[in-house]
């Protein structure tokens, strides 16, 4: 009986801990997504009341973006409820149009209401061609407002960024 205790408690253990663990490639991704946020505030420190404040909040810490008339986007990133971190998400974008080159840069989505968070996490999330982003500059600071429950905000990853046009890009979202 003591044997058969131990081995469900063995088994409870490894299902509750082993569900929540993160790869390695995940773990990655998040401390790459906190240094991200560290970057955020550094350069526009109204950010930090902006995350703190938040439903919940997505940051992707490296998107690629390219183009040689067909354009696309793509990144790995966080979601954050309550400044806990609770799934992982990924951007897809697709462009046609003019256009050339590529840039990296990183990418928060802040959502004011839980309401929008709560839509993000359905997993259909798409951010709709009105929606624009606020690019920071280093040592420019810039107001960032919510429209429709939510604020996005880029900053370039090195370099000068001309425009990210954040419009059509869809997200999955994947929760521990």
């Amino acid at each position: 009986m003591k044997t058969m205790k131990s081995i469900f408690f063995l088994i409870f253990l490894l299902v509750t801990f082993g569900s929540t663990a993160q790869t390695e490639e995940q773990q990655k991704i998040i401390r790459d997504a906190q240094l991200a946020q560290e970057a955020f505030i550094t350069n526009n420190p109204n950010l930090e009341d902006l995350f703190d404040n938040a439903s919940g909040y997505v940051i992707f810490p490296n998107v690629g973006k390219g183009a040689y008339i067909v354009g696309g986007a793509a990144g790995n990133g966080v979601v954050y409820q309550d400044g806990k971190v609770i799934g992982m998400a990924k951007l897809r974008q697709l462009d046609i149009g003019l256009q050339l080159g590529g840039q990296a840069f990183r990418q928060a989505i802040i959502f004011q209401t839980q309401a929008e968070l709560d839509r993000f996490k359905e997993g259909n999330f798409e951010l709709s061609s009105t929606v624009s982003a606020v690019a920071l500059e280093e040592g420019k600071a810039k107001s960032i407002e919510f429209r429709d429950g939510l604020a996005v905000v880029t900053m370039p990853k090195a370099g000068a960024m001309i425009e990210v046009s954040v419009g059509g890009q869809k997200f999955e979202y994947e929760s521990f």
